[in-house]
């Protein structure tokens, strides 16, 4: 019969929690450090960028004195100061063996033959005898019998043939014992006193807790999507986005979403007037129509959205805002807004509209750089660190392209060469080397056939020399087989990437305005111009390596794998490769499908056919009596010929004498 016993002294409860939260604590440490990243440490190297990082880092990471720490670092950190000190608890703890070994208590080696064990037997039992040793106030005469009864169990269990058979199979002098089974609970958890609060306890725990826990768990998964964004705001983007959206309905379409993506507030509510009338002398017209659009169908304007499109704008326009609470939300819309803009890219491609796609991967960019969209060309220069709209318009003649700009503060000598050639070096201006339709083992595409658009991108920064140095006839032969050969294998491999190494990487965009460390991206997307749709659906891409005129192979190969059209004819497409980091900075390639039908194999006679038997063989006698063809003999067929010719040649004869006559 088995009897419980509770853990009074609290041993076994303190290595269960000891166990507990080593199964919890190990695997939540070891993926937080493993959560970081690859650390990128190269990039723009400009001044504004440089400085912009560092004031990112800080404002993610806090300072040494005011570290940012996440709520996981938190339950971590407290995690194991809790599992220190029950391992300390632990260490203090007295825990008595189990194990019964009569050595042991006699105190002496388990080799001991019966004349040593006897004798040793005797000194001890001379020595702890009740009636020979005097009780003191630190061994009382129930600890002196106890000790004595230790000694003659010991002494039985190695000597009298009974006592050690139970020793040896129940581990036990006195045979099999009642079972015992401890519980990892302190004894006053179960005491009849304490049952009221326990249980209330318990009902807290799984009656209030758990539930609200596992209620807002799943009513807040039911809210978002699979984008992460709010239930709502996809479907605002599905009501306000269309075949032929502008600029403006995009940035009227993510305005919405912030009515249930941001908390209301109503801080420094003077200084985003303010922001808003400057806005307004800025921008114009625009301005007003996308606050148009962003209006509800009864007319009113949500706080929400009124504020998220008032800081989106002023961050557009560069505007300085002073209020720390504007700054906190206005970081907190911008880092928002790339969530949102994919979950409308989502919407538009699932559509196949290609219109408002290529102007959602547009919009990416004017918010990376802070400019207007559908900026001028003498605005997109501002993206330059240091050259404002009023330097563009002082140099003269005024340039429309970066080098200019550096030619022109070249020139003045300006001390901002020297960043404005930094930000140049690194500037993530794409060109399409290749790209081609490709159809594993075919030479033609066929209808419905699995084909691989394969794209060789690198980027080419402004004044960039990408021109190769003459080399030899065989080192081009070489050049070329060792691309040919690279080709063939990313071709047949199932990665979407061809291989990089981590030195060629892209590193850090320049992108001083932007609130955090960005690294730049781009979309691969196949469209129709003419009919406005989608043909792939965009992919997103990154680490196009830089132009490097030294190296044999200085670009980096995509592919796009998509079913052909299922019947034949020539499609005329278009590749564009758009930036989600620098304004204009796109590049895009007409292409040319065609589809058509596999040649047909040619019906010769397969190796495999019987041919006809011979006739003076047995298999051709045997076919001729079943009335079979077979294969006449050559000299009897010969002889035909030449009597047909006999009865030509006769005939003539006759015919020529009958006209004699």
């Amino acid at each position: 019969m088995a009897a419980y016993e509770y853990d009074e002294a609290g041993v076994m409860a303190t290595y269960f929690l000891i166990t507990f939260l080593a199964l919890i604590l190990i695997p939540l440490t070891l993926s937080s450090f493993g959560k970081g990243s690859e650390k990128i440490t190269h990039g723009c190297d400009c001044e504004a960028c440089v400085l912009q990082r560092a004031q990112s880092k800080k404002r993610e990471q806090g300072s040494l004195l005011s570290p940012k720490l996440t709520k996981k670092t938190y339950f971590v950190i407290v995690g194991w100061a809790v599992f220190a000190i029950a391992c300390y608890r632990a260490s203090q703890l007295k825990v008595t063996s189990k194990v019964y070994d009569p050595f042991e208590i006699l105190g002496i080696s388990s080799s001991a033959t019966e004349k040593e064990i006897k004798s040793h037997y005797k000194k001890l039992s001379r020595a702890f005898h009740p009636d020979k040793v005097k009780p003191t106030a630190e061994l009382t005469l129930e600890a002196i019998q106890d000790k004595f009864v230790q000694i003659t169990k010991a002494y039985k269990s190695l000597t009298d043939e009974t006592i050690r058979k139970n020793w040896l199979e129940w581990n036990n002098p006195d045979g099999p014992q009642s079972t015992s089974m401890g519980i990892a609970l302190p004894k006053w958890i179960v005491e009849s006193k304490n049952n009221i609060w326990v249980l209330g306890v318990y009902g807290l725990l799984f009656g209030g807790a758990l539930p609200l826990l596992v209620g807002r768990w799943w009513f807040g998964n039911r809210q978002k999507t699979k984008d992460g964004i709010h239930a709502n705001s996809a479907a605002a983007f599905f009501k306000t986005i269309s075949e032929e959206a502008t600029t403006e309905e995009v940035v009227s379409a993510l305005g919405k979403a912030f009515k249930w993506e941001i908390p209301e507030s109503k801080e420094a509510q003077a200084e985003l007037d303010e922001l808003e009338k400057t806005i307004q002398q800025k921008v114009g017209q625009q301005y007003a129509e996308v606050k148009k659009l962003t209006r509800d169908v009864n007319g009113e304007l949500h706080v929400s959205r009124r504020r998220a499109l008032i800081l989106i704008y002023a961050h557009l326009t560069r505007l300085p805002i002073n209020s720390t609470s504007l700054q906190n939300e206005q970081r907190q819309i911008l880092l928002q807004t790339p969530l949102l803009l994919n979950a409308l890219l989502n919407v538009s491609a699932s559509r196949n509209w290609l219109t408002p796609t290529l102007a959602i991967m547009r919009i990416n960019s004017y918010l990376a750089q802070a400019l207007p969209p559908n900026a001028p060309t003498r605005v997109r220069l501002t993206q330059l660190p240091g050259v404002s709209k009023a330097d563009i318009d002082s140099f003269s003649p005024r340039p429309r392209e970066m080098t200019e700009v550096l030619s022109a503060l070249e020139e003045k000598g300006d001390g901002r060469v020297g960043t404005v050639r930094k930000a140049i070096s690194k500037w993530g201006r794409v060109e399409i080397v290749d790209a081609a339709f490709k159809v594993i083992g075919e030479r033609v595409v066929a209808p419905s056939s699995i084909i691989f658009l394969v794209v060789k991108l690198r980027l080419t920064p402004p004044g960039s020399d990408t021109e190769r140095k003459d080399v030899s006839v065989d080192e081009a032969k070489r050049i070329v087989q060792y691309n040919e050969k690279k080709d063939e294998e990313f071709l047949l491999a199932k990665q979407e990437a061809e291989d990089l190494p981590k030195s060629r990487s892209t590193g850090w965009a320049h992108a001083p305005h932007w609130p955090s460390s960005r690294k730049p991206t781009w979309w691969l997307v196949l469209g129709d111009e003419k009919q406005n749709r989608v043909v792939v659906p965009p992919v997103r891409i990154s680490d196009i390596p830089y132009a490097d005129p030294e190296s044999d192979r200085d670009y980096r190969t995509y592919k796009i794998q998509f079913q052909g059209p299922p019947s034949t004819g020539v499609f005329t497409w278009k590749l564009f490769v758009v930036s989600d980091t620098f304004v204009a900075e796109e590049a895009s390639k007409d292409l040319t499908l065609t589809i058509e039908h596999p040649p047909a194999v040619d019906q010769e006679p397969s190796e495999d056919e019987i041919s006809e038997p011979d006739e003076d063989s047995l298999a051709g006698q045997m076919a001729a009596m079943r009335g079979g063809p077979v294969k006449k003999r050559r000299d009897e067929e010969s002889d035909e010929e030449s009597g047909t010719d006999d009865d030509e040649e006769s005939d003539d004869d006759s015919s020529s004498d009958s006209d004699s006559d």
